[in-house]
């Protein structure tokens, strides 16, 4: 089959491997769709990063179509329209043509979704609906959501107003992605740039000039400490990018606030593979129901090396106008 290959000077090339065949309890995918992630470059760079990879054909969700299954497998049939984030629980990345995976971390395509939309959902929702569900906010929590225009921030936005929540303060960093919140339901006085002067003073400001009860960072480094210096005593720090820094580090011991580390991969080394379909599940009914809708996508291009980079410097300089970067198939 046709992939893109980390060859064994670690650089990406187009290149072809075996295609996989499906153990009994997997099912065979072939590929329609697959959608790009931070994570997906940072491997190659990033030494915390690197240690997650289990095959040299990188990406980590995908949708598309049931081909084969192995004998155990039961849930699908041949022809099933799926989509999953398959991480390192796959027999290869998503920059591939097919993949085999176990059919308990699959769930059903969203029927109102094309290919392309369903693949941009699986690593932000699941991390969004992770976040929202082990924060559980009352309804009385104020909430910072840094960075918020990305894929995981946008989704998370539309999760608490799907809810009902309306105590919520977001960082963008240009006009594009402001408009963007707004159409998803936040206020104007709700959206801070995170560019302009005074930025602490216009988020407490925001926030009726009273410490966050929650703060969710989903940028890191300076922002880390940013937010750490918003947070209420004992508040909640909840940790996206494992990005913080000593001084934010400090000042949350300082304040005695829990910090809550966010991770789909936590799941996978346990082989809990329930939360995986289960979440796909729940978002799958939000979608359908109408009560959330996907991210905005963006199609990068076809399955190829040039695809590949052209995601991957998008990604690295923060490019993306909050659009989740798909490769077709």
């Amino acid at each position: 089959m046709k992939a893109v290959i980390l060859n064994n000077n670690f650089q990406l090339e187009d290149g072809y491997a075996e295609k996989p065949v499906p153990k009994s309890h997997e099912v065979l995918i072939r590929i329609k769709a697959s959608g790009f992630n931070p994570i997906d470059y940072q491997m190659l760079e990033n030494e915390l990063e690197r240690k997650l990879i289990s095959s040299p054909i990188l990406g980590r969700e995908l949708s598309g179509i049931i081909v084969a299954k192995g004998t155990d497998a039961v849930q699908f049939n041949i022809g099933d329209e799926v989509y999953c984030g398959s991480g390192s629980m796959g027999s290869n990345g998503s920059y591939a043509e097919y993949i085999a995976v176990p059919e308990a971390i699959v769930s059903f395509k969203p029927q109102n979704l094309s290919f392309e939309q369903a693949a941009s959902i699986p690593s932000v929702g699941l991390t969004s609906l992770q976040i929202f569900k082990r924060l559980n906010p009352g309804y009385d929590d104020s909430i910072l959501v840094t960075g918020a225009a990305g894929g995981v921030g946008s989704f998370l936005i539309k999760l608490l107003v799907a809810h009902h929540y309306q105590k919520i303060v977001a960082t963008v960093g240009n006009v594009e992605n402001r408009q963007m919140l707004l159409k998803i339901g936040l206020k104007d006085h709700q959206i801070i740039n995170y560019e302009g002067a005074n930025l602490k003073e216009n988020l407490l400001k925001a926030n009726n000039h009273q410490p966050f009860d929650i703060g969710v960072d989903l940028v890191g480094s300076h922002m880390s400490e940013i937010t750490a210096d918003l947070l209420k005593l004992n508040g909640i720090y909840t940790d996206v990018t494992a990005l913080v820094t000593k001084d934010a580090h400090e000042i949350l011991f300082n304040k005695g606030a829990l910090i809550m580390n966010i991770s789909n991969y936590t799941y996978s080394m346990t082989k809990t593979y329930s939360y995986y379909q289960n979440g796909l599940n729940e978002i799958a009914r939000m979608i359908e129901n109408g009560s959330v809708t996907p991210p905005n996508t963006k199609i990068v291009g076809p399955l190829s090396l040039e695809t590949v980079v052209a995601a991957h410097s998008i990604l690295k300089n923060n490019q993306t106008r909050g659009h989740k970067l798909i490769m077709q198939h």
